[in-house]
């Protein structure tokens, strides 16, 4: 479990984590292995999902030595598949990060939803919908690694 502490409001106990793969946590396909590395130490305290609309086979292999459950998801549905997992979980326990149009649901409806603006770009909306947003998936990451990034950016 991750607690985010929220300045006038009860703290989130975060279980689950669900990342975009395409855009997000990959740039043309690829993980950086800090992504891999900081991803796995989530893993320890929570629930990783990792959405991919591509091959499932490129997703895994991108990440066969990180402890991530893969979700494929279908092209045309991914933002519905998306939300539907997250009401599954529990939004309130549950992060979600993501740069794309089909990740807008699914962050405004997370109990924390974290847009990343990364070279491949982000969605307006889903910029707008957003708890946080941040440059690179790594800032996302270590967000909730490192709480006093926590503190620092949501002003307790």
């Amino acid at each position: 479990m991750i607690a985010i502490q929220r300045p006038g409001r009860k703290p989130l106990e975060i279980e689950n984590l669900l990342v975009d793969f395409e855009g997000t946590l990959a740039m043309d396909g690829r993980v950086h292995p800090k992504s891999k590395d900081k991803m796995n130490l989530l893993a320890k305290r929570i629930n990783l999902f990792v959405f991919t609309t591509g091959e499932n086979a490129v997703a895994s292999e991108r990440l066969k030595k990180v402890h991530a459950e893969i979700v494929c998801l279908n092209e045309g549905e991914a933002s519905r598949q998306k939300l539907d997992l997250l009401r599954q979980l529990g939004p309130g326990k549950t992060v979600a990060i993501g740069n794309g149009a089909d990740d807008t649901a699914m962050i405004e409806e997370a109990g924390f939803g974290i847009c990343v603006i990364g070279k491949e770009a982000a969605a307006g909306e889903t910029l707008r919908r957003a708890h946080l947003v941040v440059t690179h998936v790594h800032d996302a990451l270590d967000f909730l690694l490192k709480p006093l990034r926590q503190k620092a950016t949501l002003g307790l």
